[in-house]
């Protein structure tokens, strides 16, 4: 049987799943390297959610990524029938040049190892493994999934930063990203809804990273992430939108260089930052912290300003998706966004909301409310899969 690998790398974990190539990608298992290089655990579960290994490592047999591809590509040879036929990555960022997936070569990777300063807690990593990848197993097929694809068809107004045109042409210019998780969500209300998945949606991807996007016939119209994942709502540990007169601030008053502002926008701030407790809204929503209200309130307020924008965007609106982390699995949260929607006429229903039902608003809302699980491995291994195909 042939079956795909989907890598989705970051700077101290390898999440990865195996697909078996059949009528429909059937997944067969997903597991992580967790504490790369500090306190290395592998964990592996089948489809079904049983646990096929569970396993520390010492630190100096997995110090890096190109160890936990190693150890990951051991398990699998050893305990996966099967012929790997291709691998997936998503990568993070693919410039002004990629609107679709791509065969990844030497002369690729470079091009995409630009665009590391531009998404430098993602786009480093994603690359980590291709690299190894390419060195050890050249004949593979490798395809680059991006996070920026999704939203390229974009009117090229709205991607326009009111800075000298000519910077539009070196590549500065609003991205969006979380594209992959868009374009499941995309395909899978049209199934589900699909009168409604030709209207005018917001779908709220709310997880460590967050963004929102408006959607159109199915289609990105517009995104609250831009050049960078920096832009649009508050994040885990990201600030969100900023006056760009604060970095100036910073640079000029506090002397302050770069690497250090870079520390601060992606590392220091967002919920963590405001809340000066925790990243994690689990741990926010159970905290009695004046600075943990602070941050929860922050973000549902941030998230219903910018659910306004993009209504206006749209002209209107006629569903709103909750998904990711947050999204998915907080009740608490759902339904204190849900109150920021209101007066576009969007209720939430109670029960359902605490149930987690699939349609959540109420009978009378004029706006439906969905909650739906996002799935961007499951879209990587379709792109790869028609990729070689084609």
């Amino acid at each position: 049987m042939d079956t795909i690998l989907v890598v989705n790398a970051g700077s101290s974990s390898l999440k990865f799943e195996v697909f078996l190539v059949a009528s429909s990608m059937q997944r067969l298992v997903k597991g992580q390297v967790e504490g790369i290089g500090t306190a290395p655990h592998l964990t592996i579960k089948s489809a079904g959610g049983e646990r096929l290994t569970s396993e520390n490592y010492p630190l100096e047999a997995v110090p890096d990524l190109p160890a936990a591809m190693r150890l990951v590509g051991e398990w699998l040879r050893e305990r996966q029938d099967g012929r790997l036929i291709a691998v997936g990555h998503r990568v993070v960022h693919g410039g002004p040049n990629h609107s679709r997936p791509a065969r990844v070569n030497a002369e690729l990777l470079r091009e995409l190892e630009q665009y590391a300063p531009l998404a430098p807690l993602h786009q480093p990593n994603n690359l980590a493994p291709i690299r190894v990848l390419l060195e050890r197993q050249p004949q593979l097929p490798q395809i680059a999934c991006f996070d920026t694809a999704f939203h390229r068809g974009h009117d090229p107004m709205t991607d326009h930063y009111a800075i000298p045109a000519h910077y539009f042409d070196e590549g500065i210019r609003r991205y969006g990203f979380h594209g992959l998780s868009y374009e499941y969500i995309a395909g899978k209300l049209g199934e589900i809804a699909p009168a409604i998945s030709k209207g005018r949606i917001v779908v709220a991807h709310l997880g460590s990273g967050a963004s929102m996007c408006a959607l159109y016939r199915g289609g990105s119209v517009e995104s609250t992430l831009g050049f960078t994942a920096l832009d649009g709502l508050p994040m885990g540990t990201r600030c969100g939108q900023i006056d760009p007169g604060v970095l100036l601030y910073l640079l000029q008053q506090h002397g302050m260089t770069a690497p250090q502002l870079q520390d601060l926008l992606y590392k220091e701030s967002g919920l963590k930052g405001l809340s000066g407790i925790s990243n994690d809204v689990r741990d926010l929503l159970a905290s009695d912290e004046a600075g943990a209200r602070l941050a929860l309130d922050h973000f549902v307020h941030r998230i219903g300003l910018n659910a306004g924008a993009l209504t206006a965007a749209l002209g209107g609106l006629d569903a709103f998706v909750f998904t990711a982390g947050i999204g998915e699995n907080s009740p608490a949260m759902r339904a204190r966004i849900a109150k920021k929607l209101e007066w576009v006429g969007a209720f939430l229903d109670q029960a359902r909301n605490e149930a987690g039902d699939l349609l959540v608003s109420s009978d009378d809302s004029k706006v439906a409310i969905y909650v739906v699980p996002t799935d961007e491995e499951l879209m990587i291994a379709r792109h790869t899969l028609a990729l070689i195909a084609a």
